[in-house]
């Protein structure tokens, strides 16, 4: 039996149908309520261009920072939940979603399985999250990569746009 205590974790959250900046607001909300998690920082809103599928409307993202004692596989399921009850309804890959929370980073775990992937796999290739994880977490260092937040923002190949809005 593993026991977890105190791990960060990075989570990143994106919206882009109705009241965006409200369903970042009510995850957020679900997100503190659970227990064993405690909200360490939240990033600026920013709101950005679609990528993948691009005739949709743009997206508001936020990355935030946990402190949790819990094991990454429940921090997936909690999110998952929150995901169901705030109606994500994603009709296609990339498609608009109301809301869209992904495990970015379990204290530097590498996780390989079906249900879960860790660190993010293409993280390092999304300006929509590098942005606010480099606000967040400036020292963040991807775990396979051994590239610091700040080089993969740089090296980034996604040129999409990105404006900072206003906070959570």
């Amino acid at each position: 039996m593993i026991i977890y205590k105190s791990m960060s974790v990075y989570i990143s959250l994106g919206s882009n149908i109705g009241d965006r900046l409200d369903h970042l607001r009510n995850a957020i909300g679900e997100i503190v309520l659970i227990p064993d998690i405690e909200l360490l920082r939240t990033s600026s809103v920013y709101e950005t261009e679609p990528v993948g599928v691009t005739n949709q409307d743009w997206f508001y993202n936020a990355v935030i920072e946990l402190r949790t004692d819990l094991d990454p596989y429940d921090v997936l399921e909690f999110t998952q939940t929150i995901e169901r009850k705030l109606k994500k309804d994603i009709k296609y890959r990339w498609g608009p979603r109301r809301i869209d929370i992904d495990l970015l980073d379990y204290d530097g775990m590498i996780i390989q399985s079906e249900r879960l992937i860790l660190p993010h796999p293409r993280m390092n290739l999304r300006k929509f999250v590098l942005v606010p994880l480099s606000e967040v977490a400036p020292c963040f260092v991807h775990p396979i990569l051994s590239t610091t937040v700040w080089t993969m923002r740089t090296n980034c190949p996604e040129s999409s746009v990105i404006k900072i809005k206003e906070n959570v």
